[in-house]
């Protein structure tokens, strides 16, 4: 059987302030609460049979994902390293806003051909992500558990599912269940109120 059960961590904070700051492609560490952020969810998940764990290229993703992983193999997947952010990489929402107005507005607004300044063009990156996708869908196995980006995460639930995400979501530590089902067809879990309460496990 192919993989039925994804369950997408983002990655713990970074000595970069990724909670607050766009790294994008950039390749930040994680910091001292970033692996305590991944410690709990390792605890959290230590009951989560998985037959498959993944994780990007970047260090925050596979630091993360081998504290989550508790020794076991990981797979790592170049294309599924965050999004190049162009000239905004490293800044935070206000730097972005003050540094280009017109174009912070483009992109709140999601206005059509918008694209990060000097960045990775978003159809690119689209394609990585769907590449990944169907070469980790067609693991045998059931369940996956992938440590990786925000803006990663967002795409896979788009791509499989039609939907997105609640608005800022999901916040460091955080994590997403997505289950298939009948068929082919994905489908979106809830999001833990609270990513670090044992007791608020995602349900799908």
């Amino acid at each position: 059987m192919p993989i039925r059960r994804l369950i997408l961590v983002r990655h713990g904070e970074t000595d970069g302030e990724s909670s607050i700051r766009y790294h994008g492609s950039t390749d930040v560490g994680l910091s001292v609460e970033g692996r305590a952020q991944m410690g709990r969810v390792a605890g959290e998940l230590r009951n989560e049979p998985a037959d498959l764990f993944v994780a990007s290229t970047l260090k925050r993703s596979w630091a993360g994902a081998a504290i989550v992983s508790r020794g076991a193999h990981i797979r790592i997947e170049a294309d599924l390293r965050e999004i190049h952010f162009g000239r905004w990489e490293g800044l935070t929402r206000a730097e972005i806003q003050a540094q280009d107005p017109v174009l912070f507005e483009d992109w709140q607004a999601g206005a059509a051909g918008f694209e990060y300044p000097g960045g990775e063009l978003r159809s690119d990156f689209q394609a990585r992500i769907g590449r990944a996708l169907e070469r980790i869908a067609s693991n045998h196995g059931h369940t996956a558990i992938a440590i990786l980006h925000k803006g990663v995460i967002c795409e896979i639930v788009r791509q499989l599912t039609s939907q997105a995400p609640a608005a800022g979501q999901p916040e460091i530590g955080a994590r997403i269940v997505l289950t298939r089902r009948s068929g082919n067809a994905w489908h979106l879990g809830q999001r833990s109120t609270n990513p670090h309460d044992p007791n608020q496990q995602l349900t799908v």
